[in-house]
């Protein structure tokens, strides 16, 4: 029979390897989240860039809409 300091250790060790596991699938989950955020955004730049027609219509564009 085991005594109870070496069941109360395990049962440390294992609720800390939950706690391990579950902090690295929230790191993964936001980590992703961060690419599609980041992949979205270049998307909607060149988007637009696309539709003022270059990278120099984009500005003056943009230089527009803030100045009126």
């Amino acid at each position: 029979m085991k005594s109870a300091n070496t069941l109360t250790r395990e049962k440390s060790i294992a609720q800390g390897t939950v706690s391990t596991e579950i902090s690295r699938v929230g790191v993964g989950a936001i980590g992703v989240t961060s690419i599609l955020i980041g992949c979205w955004a270049v998307v909607t730049l060149v988007s637009g860039m696309v539709s003022a027609g270059g990278p120099a219509g984009l500005v003056s564009s943009f230089i527009t809409a803030i100045g009126g």
